[in-house]
């Protein structure tokens, strides 16, 4: 298993040596100056919009609450085809007329005047929450490492963040997309391959699989003593939330940003949607069949393991079901899974405060070459932040990632779909989506999540996008781009 994991790694190292020859000015560095393939775009997004949340998160959650999980991935998926369907190219045809590198970029091509202010406030937002989305993922690389290798999760962590960070400072988005591709196939066959060879085994066992998907409930949790009381149409509507984050994610809509056409964002559609279909089913599957095959004895020892963290349940099963080599590939895909993620949270972190911060709080004009160090090394400084919180915090990989996607979401969401859907949206609209959508999601999980039962990806969004609507009516553009 061991050698295989070393094959992944020299492969990947080839990768970035490659592509890292592509990143040559800071447009290139921020978002690639056009020179990249839509197909290959979409696999990066795919790839990076799922990270350690999908093959440690969803799969965790779904042992845990059985198949009343199902409507969070049901809420993704939804989202995922929504973002492709109606958002991605009117998002390629914004930045080819605003000339944008970052999401913050969009707003203020569109309104004039506002590039230093909506730079620096979203800038903040930025940098806030993605620093704990940057460490849930290295929090999910200590706990890869710790239960395929044994390493101390200490190290684990050391490991996954000086991984990323490295290859994402030498190439930046170049770098990361090229690497995202290769990430992405990885992913999908791990979400593929599992459970096919988890349901043989299942069999073995006498355990019907399709009789306890059948007889399951789908609005009571299946483990009421690990999960929070919320129960039918709250439960519901909580995980269907999912779906408003997507409009949002920075690391998400720059892929989209960076298309080269109309034709790149069609024909990469299918693709996206295809992958994300794939990999949802494989990765909520995993999850119930683990459930099942936890209570027959089939995972011996590392049962144990499970019952103190679910989110081990996915490499506790590589390791118990399969042969090494197929282990070693299938262990790759979820190391993958974070370090895709990670590295296009670093870009897009780095790049807000070199583009939307630095560059707007100095004044100053940087030349290209300067520029460009800087991004590195501010990438080196973010990498690092990361990987300090994620050896202080005790969250879940599921908790940290659901707080960073709301207030990110929350905060863009709404102002994104009513840039594209709505002509009479203004700047005021602008201001009070990000600072809606900020607040109320840190207060919201704060106070109010456990007394309401709400979660703070519904109520944050819903109140963004209401105030957003407000204020544009109440203070009307009159100066539009």
């Amino acid at each position: 298993m061991i050698p295989v994991f070393i094959i992944y790694l020299l492969v990947l190292i080839g990768i970035v040596a490659y592509s890292a020859r592509r990143s040559k000015t800071n447009n290139d560095f921020v978002l690639g100056g056009k020179k990249i393939s839509g197909f290959s775009l979409a696999l990066s997004e795919r790839a990076t919009g799922e990270s350690a949340w999908l093959l440690l998160g969803l799969t965790g959650l779904a042992y845990t609450e059985g198949m009343a999980a199902i409507w969070v991935a049901i809420g993704c998926v939804s989202g995922i085809i929504f973002l492709w369907t109606f958002l991605a190219e009117p998002l390629q045809k914004i930045t080819e007329r605003t000339n944008a590198l970052t999401v913050p970029g969009l707003f203020s091509g569109t309104y004039k005047g506002t590039n230093r202010s909506f730079s620096i406030l979203s800038a903040l937002i930025i940098i806030f929450f993605f620093i704990l989305y940057i460490a849930a993922q290295f929090s999910g690389a200590g706990k890869i490492f710790n239960d395929t290798f044994n390493i101390d999760p200490f190290w684990g962590m050391v490991i996954g963040s000086a991984l990323v960070t490295l290859y994402t400072m030498l190439g930046g988005f170049i770098t990361v997309v090229a690497t995202d591709a290769f990430q992405a196939v990885l992913m999908v066959f791990t979400c593929i391959a599992l459970p096919i060879i988890a349901l043989g085994v299942a069999a073995s066992y006498n355990i019907n699989v399709a009789e306890a998907i059948a007889n399951a409930s789908y609005t009571i949790p299946l483990n009421t003593d690990s999960v929070k009381q919320v129960t039918g149409g709250l439960l519901i509507l909580n995980g269907l939330s999912w779906a408003f984050g997507y409009t949002g994610q920075p690391q998400l809509l720059t892929r989209m940003m960076a298309m080269r056409n109309k034709k790149d964002v069609q024909q990469s559609r299918i693709l996206a949607v295809a992958w994300t279909l794939l990999a949802y089913g494989g990765a909520f599957m995993i999850g119930i069949i683990g459930y099942k095959l936890v209570q027959a004895g089939a995972l011996g020892d590392g049962a144990a393991s499970v019952a103190t963290d679910s989110e081990k349940i996915m490499p506790i099963m590589v390791m118990t079901l399969l042969n090494p080599i197929l282990a070693g590939i299938l262990l790759s895909g979820a190391v993958s899974a974070m370090m895709s993620t990670a590295s296009s949270q670093l870009m897009v972190v780095s790049s807000s405060m070199t583009e939307d911060f630095y560059l707007h709080v100095t004044k100053k004009k940087i030349k290209e070459r300067r520029l460009l160090f800087l991004n590195r090394i501010l990438t080196l400084a973010v990498g690092l932040a990361g990987f300090l919180l994620a050896i202080t915090m005790e969250d879940t990989v599921y908790g940290l990632v659901s707080y960073a996607w709301s207030g990110i979401g929350a905060s863009f969401g709404p102002a994104i779909v009513l840039l594209i859907f709505w002509k009479r949206f203004s700047r005021a609209g602008v201001y009070a989506s990000l600072i809606t959508g900020t607040v109320s999601a840190v207060v919201w999980k704060t106070w109010l999540l456990e007394p309401t039962g709400i979660s703070e990806r519904l109520a944050s969004y819903l109140l963004a996008f209401f105030m957003a609507v407000v204020f544009s009516l109440i203070f009307p553009e009159k100066d539009k781009d």
